[in-house]
């Protein structure tokens, strides 16, 4: 939320320089309000801390959630030939080229295949219409693809770190060759697990959609940065990273290359952010060193909210630069995940405020020790 107002007597705009109070008195400082609002530097948001309320850890593992019940012999994703032909398929950690019949090869371990329902679809106009002189509208057009595991059952949160690495090689190449075609100025990648968290088929799966737009929270934070790095010469996200590796108490898991924490502005509870240590905007020019590293971070981090949190349904999601042919040194890709454990009602809906009901600093203590 970027402007949030109480009753005249505290105001919150959209800087953390502009935060002002006026009637606003607490007689004994030394006692802990029972909330806390935080501010995110990069979206220039805030978030509710709600401590009055706060949960214990250990709650969380004792919620039930909804499990797959299909088996594979129902299940799209384990009879590949009923999909469309693949546009990329990999082995082991090796890509395997494909047959000139379009066959699959029976060895695969990684697949990509067009979505059979795809949000965006292949065509050579975008044919912006107008309605009325109000209304704008253009053909959806750019790539919908998703991105199978072989295994049925096994999740990310259970693969080896030479298997996670295998999902990022084809996360990675794929971006590559959609950022050449017409009409991709930004490439989404995201991966959901569980029917909390959207998934409607339960085989392990992550999907790729393109776009001719750039979403309005990617706006906003490459316009932050920007902003950020103009008026400081330093990258806000650099400058956090570095805060959190000195601070420590809200780092989850970190290596040579990559931080995990749950972020000071968490919007919500157990909320991971892993980012390189090393300034980079565009994840797609990652190297095999860099992937090895994030591979190792992706596996230990979702195994920790596996143990945890006893298999929470999640999401997680690549931010990085468009691939536009503009320049965004100021930027710095990182993947956000984002456990299921609570639902937006009306408050969190009409002021897209979130609410988190346990601290960032004792999220991240909790899953250190899984």
């Amino acid at each position: 939320m970027r402007f949030f107002k109480l009753d005249g007597t505290c105001s919150l705009a959209n800087t953390s320089e502009q935060f002002s109070m006026t009637k606003f008195s607490i007689k004994n400082s030394k006692l802990k309000f029972p909330s806390e609002l935080r501010f995110d530097l990069a979206s220039r948001d805030w978030v509710i801390i709600a401590t009055g309320r706060a949960r214990r850890p250990e709650t969380f593992k004792k919620e039930k959630h909804k499990q797959d019940v299909v088996s594979p012999r129902d299940c799209p994703f384990c009879d590949i030939s009923t999909q469309g032909l693949p546009t990329l398929v990999f082995n082991k950690g090796k890509e395997i080229k494909l047959a000139s019949d379009g066959k699959v090869p029976k060895n695969w371990t990684t697949i990509v295949i067009p979505n059979k329902y795809p949000a965006f679809s292949p065509h050579p106009e975008l044919n912006k219409r107008i309605e009325g002189g109000l209304y704008e509208s253009i053909n959806a057009v750019g790539f919908h693809e998703v991105v199978i595991s072989r295994d049925h059952k096994k999740h990310l949160a259970q693969f080896s770190s030479a298997q996670v690495k295998e999902v990022i090689d084809v996360y990675q190449k794929r971006y590559l060759d959609l950022m050449k075609e017409k009409f991709v100025n930004h490439i989404s990648i995201f991966h959901n697990h569980g029917k909390e968290a959207g998934a409607s088929i339960s085989h392990p799966h992550s999907q790729i959609i393109t776009t001719p737009l750039i979403d309005t929270d990617l706006k906003s934070a490459l316009l932050n940065s920007r902003r950020y790095f103009k008026a400081r010469k330093k990258c806000i996200y650099c400058l956090m990273g570095e805060w959190e590796k000195k601070n420590k108490k809200r780092v989850v898991f970190e290596n040579n290359g990559f931080l995990a924490v749950c972020p000071f502005a968490s919007k919500s509870a157990f909320e991971v952010i892993i980012s390189p240590k090393k300034h980079l905007p565009y994840f797609e020019r990652i190297t095999e060193k860099e992937k090895r590293e994030l591979a190792e971070a992706f596996r230990v981090v979702l195994k920790k909210l596996y143990k945890g949190l006893n298999n929470p349904a999640y999401n997680f999601y690549l931010r990085t630069a468009p691939c536009d042919n503009k320049k965004y040194d100021y930027y710095h890709w990182h993947w956000t995940i984002l456990p299921k454990t609570s639902i937006w009602a009306g408050f969190e809906i009409g002021t897209e405020m979130e609410i988190s009901t346990i601290e960032p600093e004792k999220a991240a203590e909790y899953l250190r020790k899984q």
